[in-house]
C-alpha cells in the first residue's frame, strides 16, 4: 500500500517530468524548423505563411534570438488573453464547450476542496480507528488516517459526513444546471448567428421503401415533392462508393511512392532508384522504380475515372438512403422532425451532419443490419470488459506489495529495497494503467464503426459513451474490488464470509491513494505530454525529409489533431466521479484533481487556438452526454458513500442519503426536460426568424447551386459540371402534378395527369 513517502516519490517523478515537457516544449516551439508542428492552426486559416527567422541561413532552422528563451513560459498567459466570443469565432462551439468541462470541474472541486479540508479532514484525522485495527491485519499506511476509515464505528463524527454529501451534492447540481443554460444559451446563439450551411437546409432520409416501377431517385423526387411540395428543392442519391475509395487510396501510396522515389533521383542525378519486386521488395527482379510507379499511378486513373462513370450511370450501386435539401430552414426542420409515413419503420428522417462530419463508409450499410451489428458489438464489448479485469488485476498487485507479502513471504526480500518499493507502489501502477487504456480507444472507435453510425461526431460520441462505461467498469469498480482483495489479501484468507463487507468498507477509502498515483501519471505527466506533440514532431520531420517536394505536400504532412472527444472526455468524467465519490471519504485526493484541472484547462485552451483542426462542428450537441455522465457520478457517490456508512454502524444517519439519490434523479429529469431539447431539436421560430431575415437580405439567393455536390462522396464533388438553377420560385397557384411510373396510389394524395383522373 502506498505511503505517504511512495506518494511523495510519485509526485516528485510526475513534477519533474511535466517540467521537463514543459521546457522542451518551450525550446520546441519557437525553433522555425518546428513551427509547421506547433502553430498549425494558423497556416490552415492562412494567417501564419512563413516561420520565424531573424537573419542568416541559421535561423532558417535554429531561433537565435535568445532572450526568447528566457520567457519560455509566456505561451500560458497568451493562452488565456483570447476571450470566448473571440474564441468560438477562432475555433468553433465546440471547441470552446469542451473547454468548459475543465473549468466545470474546477468551479466544482475547488469550493469543495476548501470545504472538506476545512470541516472533514480535522473530524478524520483526530480519530483512531484504524488504530485498533492492528489486532486484524488490516494493512493501512499514515494517509489512510485523513480518510472515513479512521473513524470508528458508531461514532457521531459520521454526522459531519453526511452534511458533507448534502453540500456536495446541492452545489454540484447548482453549478451543473448554470452550466447547462448557459451553454444551451450559447448553442441557440451560435445557430443564430452562424453563417449559412448546407445541413441547415438538409434531412438525411433512410430505409427508403423499394418500388418495382421506379428507381431510388425517382422515388425519392416523387414522395417530396408531393408531401412537401411548396418547401423541396432537391437532393442527393448515396452511391455504394467503396471500391472508388480503395482505388484513390492505393492511387494515393502510388503517388507517395512515386514521389519518394522522384526526390531519391533528385538527390543522386547518376544513378536511377530501382526496385525489387518479390517478397515485401526484399528479392525478385529489379526495376525501375520511377517508371513502375508512374505507370501504376496512370492505370489507377483510369480506372478511377472508369469508376465514376460507372457509378454516375448506372443505379446497382444507390443505396436506399438520400440526402434531401430544402428551400427554407422551417421545410427542413419541419421533415427532420416529424413522421414521414404510417410505417414508423420507412422514410425515417433526422438532421443531415455537416458534409465534413459525414462517414460515408457507413451510408451504404443496410438499415435492417444496423439492429443485428448493435447486438454483436454489445455481445463483443460485453467480453472486452469482462477480460480486461485481468490487466486491471495486474496493476492492482503492484499496488498492494504488503499483502502479497503477507500471502508469500518468500518475495518480502525481492521487492523491500525501499527506492525500488517506493517507485513500484507510487509510480508504476500509474503508468502500467496508462498502458494498458492506451490502445483501448482505437478499439471502441472501430466498434462503433461497426454499429453504423453515419457521422463523425455520433462516432465519437458513441465511443466516449463506451470508454466511460469501461473505465467506470474496470478503471473504478475494478480497481477498488480487485485492489481490496490484494491489500486484505490475509484478512480475506481467514475470515468468515459475514466479515468480509466490512473489510470492503474499511478498505474502500484506501484506494484513494492508487487513484492519486493515476491522476499524476495521467492527469500531470500526461497534459504536459500533450503539449509537447513528440509523435506529431516526429512523423512531421520524417514526412519532410523524405516525402515533401512542394510548399502543399508540406501541408500534407502536418497533422494538426483534434480535441479527440472519443478519448478526451470519459478521461475527464473519470476525473470527476472520482472528485465526487472521494470527497465525502478522503478528500486528499481533491488538490490533486484539481491541479489537473486547472493545467489540462490551460494546456488544451493553448492547443485549441494554436493547433488542434476540429473536423467537425456540432454546436456543443455533446453537452448532454456530459450532464448527464457528472449526474451518474453524483449518484454513485451517494450510494457508495451510504454503503460505507452501513458498514461503519452508522444506522442512524444512513437513511438521510437515500433522500439525495431521488432528489439528484429528479434534478436530472428537470434539466433533460428543460434544456435538452435545445441539443435534440431546432425550433421552428428560430429557423422562420433565419429564413425571413436571408430572404430580406438575399432575395435572389441560388440556393440549388449552394447545394451543388454539397453531399456528395468526396470523390464525385470535383469535376461535377451541374447546370445552375435558380432555387427561388415564385409560388404555383395549385400544386404541382408529380409524374409517376408507379403503380400503386398509396402515397400520392393527389392525381397524377399520366393517369386516369377517375383512378381511385
Amino acid at each position: 500500500m502506498a505511503t505517504i513517502n511512495d506518494i511523495g516519490v510519485a509526485a516528485a517523478i510526475n513534477i519533474v517530468t511535466a517540467f521537463a515537457f514543459f521546457i522542451a516544449f518551450a525550446i520546441f516551439r519557437i525553433q522555425p524548423v518546428n513551427d509547421r508542428v506547433y502553430f498549425p492552426k494558423w497556416y490552415i486559416k492562412g494567417l501564419r505563411t512563413s516561420s520565424i527567422q531573424t537573419g542568416g541561413f541559421g535561423s532558417k532552422f535554429i531561433n537565435l534570438d535568445f532572450r526568447s528563451y528566457v520567457r519560455f513560459l509566456n505561451w500560458m498567459p497568451e493562452a488565456l488573453k483570447m476571450p470566448e466570443p473571440e474564441l468560438v469565432d477562432h475555433a468553433g462551439l465546440d471547441s470552446v464547450v469542451y473547454l468548459r468541462i475543465y473549468l466545470l470541474g474546477l468551479k466544482i472541486f475547488f469550493p469543495i476542496a476548501c470545504v472538506a479540508f476545512t470541516a472533514m479532514v480535522p473530524v478524520n484525522w483526530t480519530n483512531k480507528g484504524l488504530d485498533g485495527l492492528k489486532h486484524s491485519n488490516i494493512s493501512y499506511s499514515d494517509i489512510d488516517k485523513l480518510s472515513l476509515s479512521n473513524i470508528p464505528n458508531g461514532s457521531p463524527r459520521f454526522w459531519v459526513h453526511l452534511c458533507m454529501a448534502y453540500v456536495i451534492t446541492f452545489w454540484t447540481c447548482f453549478m451543473l444546471k448554470r452550466e447547462y443554460q448557459n451553454i444551451a444559451l450559447m448553442r441557440l446563439q451560435f445557430l443564430a448567428n452562424d453563417e449559412r450551411r448546407p445541413n441547415q437546409f438538409t434531412v438525411l432520409v433512410r430505409n427508403i421503401p423499394t418500388d418495382p416501377h421506379e428507381s431510388i431517385c425517382e422515388l425519392v423526387e416523387h414522395f417530396f415533392k408531393v408531401n412537401h411540395p411548396d418547401h423541396y428543392l432537391t437532393f442527393q442519391a448515396v452511391h455504394d462508393a467503396s471500391k472508388l475509395s480503395e482505388l484513390v487510396q492505393t492511387r494515393k501510396q502510388m503517388q507517395n511512392l512515386l514521389d519518394y522515389n522522384l526526390n531519391k533521383h533528385t538527390r543522386t542525378l547518376s544513378k536511377r532508384p530501382v526496385i525489387k519486386m518479390g517478397f515485401l521488395g526484399c528479392c525478385g527482379e529489379e526495376v525501375d522504380g520511377i517508371k513502375y510507379y508512374t505507370s501504376m499511378v496512370e492505370s489507377l486513373t483510369r480506372e478511377i475515372i472508369e469508376e465514376k462513370d460507372k457509378l454516375r450511370t448506372g443505379t446497382k450501386s444507390i443505396v436506399p438512403a438520400a440526402f434531401v435539401s430544402f428551400k427554407s430552414r422551417w421545410g427542413a426542420a419541419v421533415c427532420a422532425q416529424t413522421q414521414q409515413s404510417r410505417d414508423p419503420t420507412e422514410w425515417l428522417t433526422e438532421w443531415a451532419a455537416e458534409p465534413r462530419d459525414i462517414y460515408y463508409d457507413n451510408l451504404a450499410l443496410p438499415y435492417v443490419d444496423l439492429k443485428i451489428r448493435r447486438i454483436i458489438v454489445a455481445v463483443a464489448y460485453f467480453f472486452l470488459t469482462f477480460f480486461f479485469m485481468i490487466p486491471i488485476a495486474f496493476v492492482q498487485s503492484l499496488a498492494n506489495i504488503e499483502g502479497i507479502e503477507k500471502a508469500f513471504p518468500f518475495l518480502k526480500p525481492l521487492i523491500e529495497v525501499k527506492l525500488l518499493k517506493s517507485i513500484i507502489q507510487g509510480f508504476l501502477p500509474g503508468i502500467a494503467l496508462k498502458i494498458f487504456l492506451m490502445f483501448l480507444p482505437r478499439i471502441l472507435m472501430q466498434m462503433s464503426k461497426f454499429e453504423g453510425f453515419v457521422s463523425t461526431s455520433s462516432l465519437e460520441r458513441r465511443a466516449a459513451s463506451r470508454f466511460y462505461m469501461f473505465q467506470f467498469i474496470n478503471v473504478f469498480l475494478g480497481s477498488i474490488v480487485t485492489g481490496t482483495a490484494f491489500q486484505q489479501l490475509n484478512k480475506f484468507l481467514n475470515q468468515s464470509a459475514n466479515d468480509i463487507p466490512k473489510t470492503i468498507g474499511v478498505s474502500i477509502p484506501m484506494k484513494a491513494t492508487f487513484f492519486i498515483t493515476y491522476i499524476m501519471v495521467d492527469g500531470w505527466a500526461g497534459v504536459a505530454g500533450e503539449i509537447l506533440r513528440l509523435k506529431p514532431l516526429i512523423i512531421y520531420h520524417l514526412k519532410n525529409s523524405f516525402l515533401v517536394r512542394t510548399e502543399k505536400d508540406r501541408e500534407e504532412a502536418t497533422d494538426p489533431g483534434t480535441i479527440g472527444f472519443n478519448t478526451g472526455e470519459p478521461q475527464i468524467q473519470l476525473y470527476f466521479l472520482l472528485g465526487l465519490v472521494y470527497a465525502a471519504v478522503s478528500p486528499i485526493l481533491l488538490p490533486f484533481i484539481i491541479v489537473f484541472f486547472g493545467l489540462a484547462y490551460v494546456v488544451y485552451r493553448h492547443q485549441v487556438i494554436n493547433v488542434y483542426n476540429q473536423k467537425y462542428e456540432s454546436a456543443g450537441k455533446f453537452w448532454p452526454d456530459v450532464h448527464r455522465r457528472v449526474v451518474t457520478a453524483l449518484i454513485v457517490s451517494q450510494l457508495l458513500l451510504m454503503g460505507l456508512l452501513s458498514t461503519k454502524q452508522a444506522s442512524k444517519s444512513t437513511p438521510l442519503l437515500l433522500v439525495l439519490p431521488v432528489l439528484t434523479i429528479g434534478f436530472h429529469i428537470h434539466c433533460k426536460g428543460r434544456y435538452q431539447p435545445a441539443f435534440v431539436t431546432y425550433p421552428l421560430q428560430e429557423a422562420m426568424i433565419k429564413d425571413t431575415l436571408e430572404r430580406t437580405r438575399e432575395p435572389d439567393l441560388n440556393l440549388k447551386a449552394f447545394f451543388r455536390n454539397a453531399y456528395a462522396h468526396p470523390e464525385f464533388r470535383v469535376g461535377e459540371n451541374l447546370e445552375l438553377e435558380m432555387a427561388v420560385e415564385k409560388p404555383d397557384k395549385l400544386p404541382e402534378l408529380v409524374a409517376t411510373k408507379r403503380g400503386s396510389w398509396r402515397n400520392t394524395p393527389l392525381p397524377s395527369k399520366h393517369n386516369s383522373p377517375y383512378s381511385p
